[in-house]
């Protein structure tokens, strides 16, 4: 799964790179725009749609995570905006760019499904984040590459906490 993730993100960030100074670098910041974006949607519908055990620790803790990756997003965005790029600013375009897919809210998932929906979610953005990573090293942006140190740290702990909160191993490499 992480690999496929990487193919397909890597493959998007190639697409839009269009010369070889730093537009890879411009590309996965935008990427990440788009996807934390999306992830933040889904938080919060998970926020609002939950009902069962852990409710009164869980609901406070959605808020916690909307603000993190909200705080993300701003970072990201204000370097794409300070080495020349142009954030995506749309709901659309967040939601035709993001490597994640929103569903409908419901009040009839289980806890643990909604849980897993999250864990699903910040694994994807943990490769995004190392694919990140990868390309800012690539094209020596030193920033950018500790923005992406920064995100990956903090949303590597949430998928420990979240999959332990199910009884899981959170199973990063």
């Amino acid at each position: 799964m992480v690999d496929s993730i990487k193919e397909t993100i890597n493959e998007t960030v190639n697409q839009q790179a269009e010369t070889p100074t730093n537009t890879k670098t411009k590309a996965v910041l935008n990427q990440a725009v788009a996807d934390l974006s999306v992830a933040a949607s889904i938080v919060h519908q998970v926020h609002w749609y939950m009902r069962g055990p852990g409710f009164l620790y869980l609901h406070p803790k959605m808020d916690e995570l909307m603000d993190s990756l909200n705080a993300h997003l701003d970072v990201i965005s204000e370097r794409l905006i300070t080495i020349g790029g142009e954030p995506y600013s749309t709901l659309v375009e967040f939601s035709s760019n993001s490597g994640l897919t929103e569903t409908t809210g419901t009040f009839d998932k289980p806890m643990s499904d909604q849980i897993q929906l999250l864990v699903d979610t910040y694994k994807y953005l943990s490769v995004l984040f190392q694919v990140g990573l990868d390309i800012t090293d690539e094209e020596g942006d030193a920033p950018s590459n500790d923005i992406f140190t920064a995100a990956k740290s903090e949303i590597d702990k949430t998928i420990w906490m979240l999959t332990a909160e199910l009884g899981q191993a959170p199973g990063l490499r």
